[in-house]
């Protein structure tokens, strides 16, 4: 009970987020053609980016970080071309900026480490969440989109009750001190069940074996995705990515399990349902 007593000013806080935020992001989702859909991931890897890097750079490296940002920013834009974007934009990004340390080096003995991180902000974030332009393009694309959203949210919200009343045996304490397996199998459950809500609510072509493959898929990578954000946080020697969504801190904090899950979506709906719709 006192867990549940302490976090319940936060819950509501969060609730009320949810209740303005989602349903606008609903209605984007919906009804947003292709170009404005690109438009709103560009702007989440720009501030995505802005959070990741003033924490893995602080004050180091501006001018490489605004090009970092500017760069990630184009990507789900480009990927309206189709999905050959992602490994042109690699190999351009990798030249640009090797070149670019290569003669604006700084100090030699943190110049590998600042290139790594300018590196991995641009893998980790425009990259990987450049997948959901590409996953829209696809047959039943929002509502590929929309599955995606309903089974790692449901899997979150799982995970966080079951941990809260069952939870006994950590999962990872040197990452995430505060979640158990048990929470973890619970969000597992969760999230097979929104897979199977989403295919009875709207989208048909999922069989009830697929509903277990990609609940469970998604699931896990969605609770993965969030134990690295975590481990960067950490490493980092923060609490949250950012304040900009009250109660659920940065933007990086609300996209850590979308940014594994939608990759494995695309290629799943992909390899198995491109020839359908």
């Amino acid at each position: 009970m006192p867990p549940i007593q302490k976090g319940r000013p936060i819950i509501k806080q969060r609730i009320i987020t949810a209740l303005i935020l989602l349903p606008l992001l609903i209605g984007f989702i919906g009804y947003a053609n292709a170009t404005w859909f690109a438009l709103l991931i560009a702007g989440a890897c720009g501030l995505a980016l802005v959070e990741f890097y003033a924490m893995s750079l602080a004050a180091e490296r501006s001018g490489e970080r605004a090009l970092a940002i500017g760069t990630g920013v184009l990507l789900p834009l480009c990927c309206l071309a189709g999905a050959q974007a992602i490994p042109a934009a690699l190999t351009l990004v990798v030249l640009l900026f090797a070149t670019l340390f290569l003669f604006r080096f700084g100090d030699l003995a943190k110049v590998v480490q600042h290139l790594s991180l300018v590196l991995l902000g641009y893998l980790y974030i425009p990259v990987l969440l450049s997948h959901m332009v590409l996953l829209r393009e696809l047959p039943y694309g929002r509502e590929w989109i929309f599955l995606v959203l309903v089974v790692v949210m449901a899997g979150d919200t799982s995970a966080y009750f079951t941990g809260i009343n069952f939870g006994r045996r950590k999962l990872y304490p040197a990452i995430s001190p505060n979640k158990s397996v048990e929470g973890a199998l619970g969000g597992l459950a969760g999230s097979v069940f929104g897979a199977a809500l989403a295919s009875a609510a709207f989208l048909p072509v999922l069989s009830w074996l697929d509903c277990l493959v990609v609940g469970l898929g998604l699931g896990a990578l969605g609770q993965v995705g969030d134990l690295f954000e975590s481990m960067l946080k950490r490493s980092f020697g923060v609490k949250d990515s950012g304040r900009m969504i009250p109660g659920h801190g940065g933007i990086l904090d609300r996209l850590d399990s979308l940014l594994f899950a939608f990759p494995a979506a695309y290629y799943f709906a992909l390899l198995k349902f491109a020839g359908q719709g």
